[in-house]
């Protein structure tokens, strides 16, 4: 079993940046792939960005490249994502998610997730 919280949503203007953070809980999350996942009203889950189990292979959709960074901390249990010029569209709750993998590999399938957390709200004023 793996928890996740997330954390660092809040309210920003257009142009400015956040870092969210995921923390899990158990001592094997090293053998997850990691991801965030964003849904905004009236839309369906998309995805962001995933890393792999070491840190080493990297997705981002393209709406994320080059604005956003995802990495991890191992030794901390934690994943991040940092969001920098970020606009009203980028509105939404941001989850983050866990994927069981055998190897450094990492999904943008929603649906290869194992655990997810309960989100966190980011809203970007214009």
């Amino acid at each position: 079993q793996v928890q996740l919280v997330e954390s660092g949503g809040g309210v920003v203007q257009a142009g400015g940046s956040l870092r969210l953070s995921c923390a899990a809980s158990g001592r094997t999350f090293s053998t997850y792939a990691m991801g965030w996942f964003r849904q905004a009203p009236g839309k369906e889950r998309e995805f962001v960005s995933a890393i792999s189990r070491s840190g080493g292979n990297i997705l981002h959709e393209e709406f994320a490249k080059g604005r956003f960074t995802i990495s991890r901390d191992n030794a901390k249990n934690i994943v991040y994502l940092q969001m920098n010029s970020l606009k009203p569209e980028d509105t939404a709750v941001y989850y983050c998610a866990a994927d069981r993998t055998w190897d450094d590999g990492y999904s943008r399938r929603a649906g290869s997730y194992d655990y997810w957390g309960q989100g966190t709200q980011v809203t970007v004023s214009s």
